[in-house]
């Protein structure tokens, strides 16, 4: 696990949530406390631009790299008057460097095992193991079945 992997996974420590949120600051990443993350978090490149909104969900075995913008599209409306309710990234989505995934109202769901592309912007949910790309992001593929998460074995 990597230095900025193991300060997301404390930021909601009793004690020392407020110093590992400005360790992360200094790595320019912005993981909210009430964001909620799975377990098996993979960031490349320390996460540097990174910027999750506190209606965050990201799943088991999610792959995060620089530059990843989860939020609302309508940031200039006051939180409570937004139609978006959460963003939810399933297990085993890939979030290229770049990525912007904005919602707009109700939950967006990023399917399982999705991957979006560098600097796509997705502005509605997704299936499982599809490719997302471009501006607006469309889908343009669908993935190997290989990002399943491994399945564990029996004693």
């Amino acid at each position: 696990m990597s230095l900025v992997t193991a300060l997301v996974y404390r930021r909601r420590h009793r004690l020392l949530g407020r110093l590992v949120q400005e360790a992360l600051a200094l790595y320019g990443m912005e993981v909210p406390a009430a964001c909620e993350i799975g377990p098996g978090l993979t960031v490349f490149h320390r996460g540097f631009g990174t910027v999750l909104h506190p209606y965050t969900t990201l799943g088991a075995d999610v792959t995060l790299y620089n530059g990843v913008t989860i939020g609302r599209a309508d940031p200039w409306v006051p939180q409570e008057r937004s139609a978006m309710r959460r963003v939810v990234v399933e297990d085993g989505a890939v979030l290229c460097a770049g990525a912007k995934v904005v919602c707009k109202e109700g939950v967006l769901t990023v399917g399982a095992g999705t991957v979006v592309g560098a600097n796509a912007v997705l502005t509605r949910s997704t299936g499982p193991g599809e490719v997302w790309a471009g501006v607006p992001a469309r889908k343009v593929g669908m993935r190997e079945r290989d990002w399943a998460p491994p399945v564990a074995a029996s004693a």
